[in-house]
């Protein structure tokens, strides 16, 4: 009798350690599908750089200098991909037509020619890759409709030609968004189309190559804005892991239930990457955090993209953000010998054509799924008390990125 109880036991083991896995069976699939890096991959990654105050280009020239200071065992420099807006408002347009139309005044305006020159500097020399992040920071006549009613946007405008959109109301710097009230409501899919067909081509024409990687700003979009954007050319899309198309009632992004993951394959063949870790030493994510992140990236087989912005390298602490960067640069170095450099147009196509950065052995493929589900923490947690997760440790163990 003792041994059937024991045999009884042995053989209910593996039907719970499945039916955990049935519980997580979209993450597990998903975790199975993304490809698996043989590298460790690191992308910085910068939004909402363009025109703003000419201070901007000192700041862009600083860091050319700390990125071109460090090279991976391929000779590659770090490269920081630049989310780029295209245009301010034109302030003294704007204020002669008493605020009834708006009129942009775009990057290679004179007022911007500083940063623009930096800005090319930067992607000459290879440690700045440019994307699109949008025409502007926010959708025009949205801005224009809160100017009539809110002192602050109106003065905002008036504050050219110079702004800085991380000052405007959170809400109104979502460009795909109609967020001038909230919950916000969906743009016309004719001005969606009409827009990016508008911004593609600007970009093309004043950075001479096609846009193929856009950073939707504050991460909202919607299916038309993606459709529209694979029908104008842009081949991949860097999200946070998951698809925002609105803002709540309560001002804040609204996500849908279903993750992505990187070489996911969007609308038209666009390619998804996913950056979810940060870099913002302003606000406390300094060099060891991002450090911290690339390690937990390497060893899950993804690349580490950080998200960081363009403040903390304008503003008051940008001596320590530059420092910051050294410092995580040289310890990435240090701790991950076969460190790659890369753009995020870059790392697309590795994903797109399954090139030589992706593993195709299953040794490598099973360790990264193990490694992949058992960040899941409710997964996680089951696992260890079930004993499933002594199995998977086994399994994680064939075979590592170093």
């Amino acid at each position: 009798m003792t041994w059937w109880l024991l045999a009884g036991g042995l053989l209910a083991l593996p039907a719970l350690w499945l039916f955990i896995l049935a519980l997580f069976a979209g993450p597990a699939r998903a975790a199975w599908r993304e490809p698996a890096l043989r590298y460790p991959v690191l992308i910085i990654e910068s939004d909402d750089w363009g025109p703003g105050p000419a201070s901007h280009a000192v700041a862009l020239r600083r860091l050319i200098d700390c990125l071109n200071a460090y090279r991976d065992r391929t000779g590659h420099p770090p490269v920081m991909t630049m989310g780029l807006t295209l245009s301010l408002p034109d302030s003294e347009a704007i204020i002669a037509n008493n605020f009834t139309a708006y009129h942009a005044r775009p990057i290679t305006a004179p007022a911007y020619a500083d940063i623009f020159s930096a800005l090319k500097a930067g992607i000459q020399t290879g440690v700045f890759a440019p994307q699109l992040h949008g025409m502007a920071h926010y959708w025009p006549a949205t801005l224009l409709k809160a100017a009539a009613s809110d002192p602050a946007v109106r003065a905002w405008i008036r504050n050219g030609p110079g702004q800085e959109t991380e000052t405007l109301p959170s809400p109104l710097q979502s460009r795909w968004t109609d967020a001038g009230t909230l919950p916000s409501r969906p743009h016309p899919a004719e001005d969606i189309e009409t827009a990016v067909a508008e911004e593609v081509a600007l970009y093309r024409e004043v950075f001479n190559t096609p846009a193929n990687v856009v950073v939707p700003p504050t991460f909202i979009w919607t299916a038309n804005v993606e459709a529209a954007w694979a029908t104008n050319g842009v081949r991949c899309i860097v999200t946070p892991g998951r698809r925002c198309t609105s803002r709540n009632a309560n001002g804040k992004p609204d996500s849908g239930p279903i993750s992505i993951y990187n070489g996911q394959a969007g609308l038209g063949g666009i390619v998804y990457l996913v950056r979810d870790r940060y870099f913002e030493p302003e606000r406390g994510h300094c060099a060891e955090h991002a450090l911290a992140a690339l390690t937990e990236k390497t060893a899950q087989h993804r690349p580490c993209l950080l998200e960081t912005h363009r403040f903390n390298f304008t503003g008051a602490g940008a001596n320590n953000a530059l420092q910051q960067l050294g410092k995580l640069l040289e310890l990435a170095l240090k701790q991950h010998p076969n460190l790659r450099f890369t753009s995020a147009a870059e790392l697309a196509e590795q994903y797109r054509t399954q090139g030589d950065w992706i593993a195709a052995d299953i040794r490598s493929r099973l360790t990264a799924w193990v490694t992949r589900i058992q960040s899941i923490p409710r997964f996680a947690k089951l696992a260890r008390y079930s004993g499933l997760g002594l199995c998977l440790s086994v399994l994680q163990s064939l075979g590592r990125v170093e």
